[in-house]
């Protein structure tokens, strides 16, 4: 019995969060090393006092109300439930921490023990990380604003060029230049955004890790937007000036639509699911592999884009008589009959996308790219009916 009290001694004495002990009336009588550091006092100074000198206002005037409430009605609010509160120190400060307080039966008497996990250094990790969040936030909305200005500008321009061929050559050389300076322009900053918030995740503690993932989750969500108008920029770049290369080889449709609808199921809305299947004996056919893999993502990218959460995207590859068939369906917001008539044009948005992000170059880039590979692409949609796009290949 001796040794186990011995025992039980050196543990409360050598415990590194705050253990304090006080009586039916809210009276200390005991203080462990750790309690007495963090509150700034001695154990002298605390034992045979009030507890209610660790807590600031409205705690200090509240906590025996809250001990002759417990002992009257038996209602727990506290005791056996932890919760975050405010202690007050020596000095007047105040800090955070975790605070869970047990109640012994011993001797005919009730006796209350709080234990305290300090948690300064947690906040003060949260909100730094919360700053840098807003910080990393407003350099990606700044650089967003300037690029839909510029993009703006451009469809602007567009609008003003005559039907000639001389002045369709300029404008293809004006977007060729704005795309060169876009992708110089933001690589930068996009590089700096996805550093930092590798940053956050591997400074951040255990506890704020769910707080943290949220942040980092919409810096990242910011800088694949960017990164995604990048990739339009650039394929579009390579489309005007010719240097789009079609390498045909025997692939593997089957392999590469089944890592296609991996890759984008990683990116979809909450609970929206790619339904992938294939039909057909054959799962080879004769195509680009890059540019298939570039369209096709391209389509489910917009049907996620489009679609609402708790839906399902179907995607179907079909292989028979030396035919390759591809479709992409959602049940999203579909396409207004009066805009379907510019669907493929270059920087051109339905008039229904809201503020969902995007650069209109998508189905233009697909378009190009399946005429290239000697397809064709069609499509049938309607306004909140969701859309399908059917790819046909032959041999």
């Amino acid at each position: 019995m001796i040794e186990s009290v011995k025992l039980l001694e050196a543990i409360i004495e050598n415990a590194i969060d705050g253990i304090i002990t006080i009586d039916s009336r809210g009276i200390v009588e005991r203080i462990n090393p750790a309690a007495s550091a963090l509150f700034g006092y001695a154990p002298e100074e605390v034992i045979g006092n009030n507890v209610s000198m660790l807590m600031p206002e409205p705690d200090r005037s509240n906590h025996d109300n809250y001990i002759y409430s417990y002992q009257k009605t038996g209602v727990k609010k506290i005791i056996g439930i932890g919760r975050e509160v405010k202690g007050r120190k020596k000095d007047g400060s105040t800090f955070p921490f975790r605070l869970a307080v047990s109640e012994v039966h011993y001797r005919d008497k009730n006796i209350f023990t709080g234990f305290i996990h300090d948690l300064t250094k947690e906040r003060a990790a949260e909100d730094e990380l919360r700053k840098h969040a807003i910080e990393l936030e407003e350099k990606v909305r700044e650089r967003t604003k300037d690029l839909i200005k510029l993009v703006g500008e451009l469809e602007k321009a567009k609008s003003d060029v005559s039907l000639s061929l001389e002045k369709e050559k300029e404008l293809n050389q004006m977007k060729s230049r704005f795309v060169s300076m876009a992708s110089h322009e933001f690589r930068t900053p996009l590089s700096a955004v996805q550093l930092s918030a590798s940053l956050i995740e591997k400074y951040a503690e255990r506890p704020d890790l769910q707080n943290v993932l949220k942040h980092t989750n919409r810096i990242r969500g910011a800088v694949q937007l960017l990164n995604n108008i990048l990739n339009d920029f650039l394929s579009l770049e390579k489309l005007e000036a010719g240097k789009v290369i079609v390498k045909k080889a025997d692939i593997d449709l089957v392999q590469l639509a089944e890592e296609i609808t991996e890759e984008m199921q990683m990116i979809c809305k909450k609970n929206q699911h790619i339904v992938y299947q294939h039909t057909g004996a054959v799962g080879t056919f004769y195509l680009d592999s890059h540019l298939i893999k570039s369209s096709i993502t391209n389509l489910i990218s917009n049907a996620i884009k489009y679609s609402g959460e708790d839906t399902f995207i179907e995607f179907s590859t079909e292989i028979k008589d030396d035919v390759c068939t591809i479709c992409v369906k959602d049940n999203g917001i579909g396409i207004p009959l009066e805009d379907q008539k510019n669907l493929f044009e270059p920087f051109f948005r339905a008039h229904n996308t809201g503020n969902i992000p995007g650069t209109g170059l998508g189905l233009n880039i697909v378009k190009r790219y399946v005429k290239l590979m000697g397809g064709t692409l069609d499509y049938r949609s309607a306004i909140n009916e969701g859309a399908l796009f059917k790819l046909t290949f032959e041999q």
